[in-house]
């Protein structure tokens, strides 16, 4: 068993910058890769970035590309989602997601196990 829990959402003007935190506790963390993944009102869970069990392969959507940074720091089990140059595209509830099985990072919501319980993330224009 895994459990997420995110933080660092709130409301923020377009430009401006967040970083979200995942902290992760059960079963070893630096073990599986993690991912952030967000979701509107209406829409599809949408990939939004993967870092593997070393934090040394990431792939980001191309829609945040350039912008925003996943790392991860196995001694705190935690997983970060640094956003910068947010845009009001950027609104929605952002989750992180553990992939407990295979060591390679994914794109694909349904390959990833546990989930958070999400964090808003506002942007105004």
């Amino acid at each position: 068993q895994v459990q997420l829990v995110e933080s660092g959402g709130g409301l923020v003007q377009a430009g401006g910058s967040l970083r979200l935190s995942c902290a992760a506790s059960g079963r070893a963390f630096s073990t599986y890769p993690m991912g952030w993944f967000r979701r509107t009102p209406g829409k599809e869970r949408e990939f939004v970035a993967t870092i593997n069990w070393t934090g040394g392969i990431t792939h980001y959507a191309e829609s945040v590309k350039g912008r925003f940074t996943i790392s991860r720091d196995n001694s705190k089990n935690t997983v970060y989602l640094q956003m910068n140059g947010l845009k009001p595209e950027d609104t929605a509830v952002y989750y992180c997601a553990a992939k407990i099985s295979g060591s390679s990072a994914s794109t694909g919501p349904y390959d990833y196990h546990y989930w958070g319980q999400g964090t808003q993330v506002t942007v105004s224009s």
